[in-house]
């Protein structure tokens, strides 16, 4: 991107990731791909803050407490649910889809869905994979960093917020 005003209102944005701590092994890869994300658009490290929350359940209300402050361009909510033998991942994810979309429409702020929703371990480290945003191919599909993936939609999204508001 050019310098000028576009360039310096991209480098004054500011971001919060909230992360769910279930599923640790899976969400801290998510973390480290969000991370990477805007580290590689440029965003530098002070503009990125990050908080944790024990589950999915919980990332919607600390993303409303995030989104009230007025600090954030966009907010990113990471997490992992993994399909198990009762029906409480139904709830769990449906819920917190629901919950962080009211958060996005409430405040006006982008709040990101990066929660992972899989029906096994292996393809939710598929999905948390450590090589970043790149896409690799597999026999069922391509896959790459989800909170990567999310960490973009986030600067899509806070840089088209801005445009709107500027007209």
């Amino acid at each position: 991107m050019p310098a000028g005003p576009r360039a310096r209102a991209l480098k004054a944005v500011r971001f919060a990731i909230v992360r769910a701590t279930f599923n640790e092994e899976v969400t801290a890869k998510l973390l480290a791909g969000a991370v990477r994300g805007f580290a590689d658009a440029q965003v530098a490290a002070r503009r990125v803050e990050t908080h944790e929350v024990p589950g999915a359940f919980e990332l919607p209300i600390a993303a409303l407490w995030l989104a009230k402050t007025g600090r954030y361009d966009a907010i990113v909510c990471l997490g992992c649910v993994i399909r198990g033998e009762t029906p409480h991942f139904d709830f769990v994810a449906g819920q917190a889809a629901r919950a962080i979309a009211d958060v996005a429409l409430q405040t006006g702020v982008p709040v990101i869905f990066g929660v992972l929703t899989t029906d096994t371990v292996e393809q939710a480290h598929a999905r948390a994979s450590t090589h970043g945003g790149r896409r690799e191919h597999t026999k069922r599909s391509q896959v790459g960093n989800k909170g990567y993936e999310a960490a973009n939609t986030a600067l899509v999204m806070a840089r088209l917020r801005r445009t709107i508001k500027q007209r």
